[in-house]
């Protein structure tokens, strides 16, 4: 049993072709623009949609924990440290106004759902990519789903950061079809302080891949005010052309579209002075590659 905190079908920036991709909960990263800030509690969560609420207090009588107060006049609050996401609020609700994020999730009930779009993955070259989250952060599921797949004849992709234990690594780019790694930065003082762990292990279970020639697709996402300058940039093309394998790069622009996550789950956003950067810095940054001689695409 898994913690799945959303499944997309027909995606197709998640790797080659048409895919379904699985969100898996729990991340041991930080990164101040994390898009998914519902993917790094590993434990479901109740999210709230203020512009829907009623106000009714429903889900104040119906909280167990005594984790919801409602104040005249004003809209129902969530002591988050009460909160164990039972669900009771989400189910009296008239509104619709609270969700349970996250919901635990056997192989077979993830596959039934994968089969769905399976002519799509044969006619597109796509498949299934798990992604969160950190999907490595729940290696038994993982593990079990990436087998069924393969005994399904059905291509896999496992996004990840790279921050984990190098014999899991290993182990999943083994059952995987690809890996798509994401790269976040290049200077170790800045990554610790930005994203929230050492770089170190990252490059280092990155170069052991590149070693032993596991198929990877390196993702960069590409942050104004943080990793955006042309030092920077140079630095990954620098490392990247000096690993074993050549891989190809994919460019991530910042974007916004998560930070209505962020109010729904009552989570302060960090970066809210922050824009995407313009199509000609990104244009400028794709040149680079080329020149270098990568395969490079902007992805999103």
């Amino acid at each position: 049993m898994g913690i799945v905190f959303d499944i997309k079908r027909y995606t197709i920036h998640d790797g080659p072709g048409i895919r379904t991709t699985v969100f898996l909960k729990g991340c041991p990263l930080r990164c101040l623009w994390c898009h998914n800030p519902e993917g790094v509690d590993p434990q479901p969560q109740v999210s709230f949609v203020a512009g829907r609420c009623l106000g009714c207090g429903a889900c104040v009588e119906a909280c167990p924990e005594r984790a919801i107060s409602l104040a005249p006049g004003a809209l129902p609050m969530t002591d988050r440290a009460k909160c164990v996401a039972c669900g009771r609020c989400v189910a009296a609700c008239p509104a619709g106004a609270r969700a349970l994020v996250g919901k635990g999730r056997s192989v077979e009930e993830v596959l039934a759902l994968v089969e769905r779009d399976r002519i799509f993955y044969d006619r597109s070259g796509g498949g299934v990519t798990f992604s969160g989250g950190e999907p490595l952060a729940q290696p038994q599921f993982l593990r079990a789903c990436l087998r069924e797949c393969r005994a399904r004849g059905i291509r896999t992709a496992v996004d990840t950061s790279g921050f984990a234990d190098r014999a899991l690594v290993m182990e999943i780019a083994a059952l995987a079809d690809l890996l798509l790694y994401d790269l976040k930065d290049m200077n170790p003082s800045r990554h610790l302080r930005t994203v929230g762990v050492p770089l170190e292990p990252i490059l280092a279970n990155l170069e052991a891949l590149a070693q032993a020639g596991a198929p990877v697709w390196v993702r960069i996402p590409v942050i104004p005010g943080v990793n955006d300058d042309a030092a920077t940039i140079q630095d990954y093309l620098s490392y990247l052309a000096g690993l074993e394998v050549r891989y190809p790069v994919s460019l991530l622009p910042y974007h916004t579209i998560g930070v209505e996550k962020y109010r729904r789950l009552g989570i302060p956003y960090r970066l809210p002075e922050t824009r995407p950067p313009s199509q000609q810095a990104l244009e400028g940054f794709v040149r680079m590659f080329e020149r270098a001689g990568f395969e490079i695409d902007v992805g999103r």
